[in-house]
């Protein structure tokens, strides 16, 4: 299979490393590392710092919930998202529903907050041209949703080869738009996260702005509503939005700087592989294979990486 070449490849690599620096005739065997020896040996230009452009935080009464925007894969309603904070939109809502093993969902549950000069309606950008422009780390474990998946930018994202298509995918914490039957009813004035099981049906059917960085376990943790389909009912048991701001808005005192694991480096690669066959002593048998969804991009504390 072609992840088992991959994985001879980084075996190579790192008998070749060792032999260079290794003074003994004999070297001893490589082994697969675990995720945390892989993070420890990154370097500074592993990582890279998420983009106080693109970072919005919800505020709710547990914390603060950080999610990075894709304005690579929507431009337009990211721009409508960013137009809608600007104007406050979201401050003094509600997040509405928490459906178990599904989403947690925000907005104007009685629609009638003015949008101006925000859109109301977008056409849906389900997904995009593909192209040189578009980076991509294949993942070459095999999908049952779409003919390539891999990581695009640090969004875990899919191609098709035939249609020249791209698109972000359904994973656990993608931040999505909410829409009615029509297609254009989606503007980003709803917005939800995935807090269950990758969902991967609404790929393509939905359109994809983010993902949460940090505070998915603040959205994941809340009651689940007890009217349909994990809407609360009464109101009454809905959650307050505080506030929604761009981090770009705030002073940098009340920012959460992060850092990002770029998804275009060997490191990333190894993480990969080590996520696929756990070097763990628990594991007792090697799957040999892995999911997109079960693949973490990791996020770390900028602030406490500097203080070292």
């Amino acid at each position: 299979m072609a992840h088992r070449q991959l994985a001879v490849v980084l075996a190579i690599a790192a008998s070749i490393t060792a032999l260079g620096c290794a003074s003994r005739q004999v070297t001893s065997p490589t082994k697969t590392l675990t995720m945390t020896e892989i993070l420890a040996a990154t370097t500074a230009d592993d990582w890279r710092p998420n983009s106080p452009d693109n970072t919005l935080y919800l505020e709710i009464p547990s914390g603060r919930v950080i999610m990075e925007l894709a304005p690579n894969f929507a431009p337009r309603h990211v721009a409508n998202i960013k137009a809608l904070v600007a104007a406050k939109y979201f401050d003094g809502l509600a997040i509405t529903r928490v459906q178990d093993n599904f989403v947690a969902q925000w907005g104007d549950a009685e629609n009638a907050r003015p949008t101006a000069p925000a859109a109301r309606n977008l056409a849906p950008e389900f997904d995009r041209a593909d192209g040189p422009d578009l980076p991509f780390t294949t993942l070459l474990d095999a999908d049952g949703y779409a003919p390539t998946v891999g990581f695009s930018g640090g969004f875990p994202a899919a191609r098709d080869g035939r249609t020249r298509r791209a698109w972000l995918t359904h994973c656990y914490a993608t931040l999505g738009v909410g829409r009615d039957m029509a297609a254009d009813s989606g503007s980003g004035t709803e917005l939800y996260v995935v807090i269950g099981h990758a969902p991967r049906q609404l790929d393509r059917n939905v359109t994809v702005v983010g993902r949460v960085l940090r505070g998915i376990e603040l959205l994941a943790s809340l009651p689940r509503g007890t009217g349909a389909m994990g809407f609360y009912d009464p109101p009454s048991e809905r959650i307050p939005i505080r506030s929604v701001r761009l981090a770009s808005d705030l002073p940098s005192e009340a920012r959460t700087p992060l850092e990002v694991l770029r998804t275009d480096t060997p490191s990333f690669q190894a993480l990969i592989e080590s996520r696929r066959n756990r070097p763990d002593e628990w594991y007792l048998h090697q799957s040999d294979h892995i999911d997109l969804c079960n693949v973490p991009i990791p996020v770390r504390d900028a602030t406490a990486v500097a203080l070292h």
